[in-house]
């Protein structure tokens, strides 16, 4: 899961809150059991200047676990692109590169089954991004990745988690193209019915009578009654439901990508139309 938005939008705020790591000042959270957490967070844990990189991976042995199989420490630092003379080579010979090799090396050392990464691909070179990446998509617990790197969200995460601005999050399917495409189709779905919201609210029509009353526009065509608007919100109600309950099937999510696309971006549309259909209501009843 990528998470995505501007700087200071609360992403580090975010995974803090959701790993238990930081109070929310109300509501709660409530976290899964049996969680083993890896986080590579943005600031870089400082590294032992004297150890040697064996240590810094296994300290005290020879061998890690990694996916449930036993691993010579020299061996697996080639996975990370350290010769094997290299692996009694103390921590402040490294470059900066390698260096950041290491961390990544330390961190999927580490038995996990939630990986936290904030800002991994700062400061990386294109041997260790390509690196990462593959590690990233054969990794199989979950992950939680905050990147500006576009195309690297692209080629790794399966959903995002946006900030849409004044503390609200959604959730999309698919990676940050995939998130970008379904927002401007939800914005343009919603912009006709909004922009009657706004008409409703700045040309207010006289007191409305019984629900089922109407008020003229100007220029004599008609406006859509409260008792047409909440028509139109139980349908998308219950249309919202239907999509609901076929994504609630395990079988989308066996091959069926395009289907399952097609729904949660129908999903999205709904809930952008319905946000529009209740800003009229609102409007209408007001006025």
């Amino acid at each position: 899961m990528g998470l995505i938005g501007p700087n200071g939008a609360g992403k580090t705020t975010l995974i803090r809150l959701m790993l238990g790591d930081l109070a929310p000042d109300t509501g709660s959270v409530r976290l899964g059991t049996k969680l083993e957490v890896a986080y590579f967070d943005q600031f870089r844990t400082q590294l032992d200047e004297e150890a040697i990189l064996a240590d810094i991976i296994s300290p005290g042995s020879d061998y890690v676990e990694i996916g449930g199989q036993r691993k010579h420490v020299i061996s697996y630092l080639e996975d990370f692109l350290f010769a094997p003379a290299r692996a009694r080579s103390p921590v402040k010979s490294l470059s900066g590169g390698e260096r950041n090799r290491l961390l990544l090396a330390r961190l999927f050392a580490r038995p996990a089954n939630l990986l936290v990464l904030d800002e991994p691909t700062n400061d990386l070179d294109m041997d260790t991004l390509e690196l990462l990446e593959a590690l990233l998509q054969d990794y199989d617990g979950t992950v939680l990745l905050v990147s500006h790197d576009r195309e690297f969200l692209d080629q790794v995460v399966t959903q995002v988690i946006v900030s849409e601005g004044d503390g609200v999050w959604q959730t999309y399917v698919g990676g940050y193209d995939d998130w970008l495409i379904q927002h401007q189709r939800a914005s343009a779905l919603a912009a006709p019915v909004a922009s009657a919201a706004t008409r409703a609210a700045k040309n207010p029509a006289a007191p409305v009578k019984p629900v089922a009353a109407s008020a003229r526009k100007p220029g004599g065509g008609r406006r859509l009654t409260l008792e047409q608007v909440m028509e139109q919100i139980a349908t998308l109600e219950s249309r919202q439901q239907a999509i609901a309950a076929s994504m609630a099937d395990s079988s989308l999510y066996s091959g069926n990508e395009t289907r399952r696309l097609e729904l949660q971006n129908e999903l999205h549309q709904i809930e952008a139309a319905m946000e529009a259909a209740l800003q009229l209501w609102e409007a209408l009843e007001e006025g």
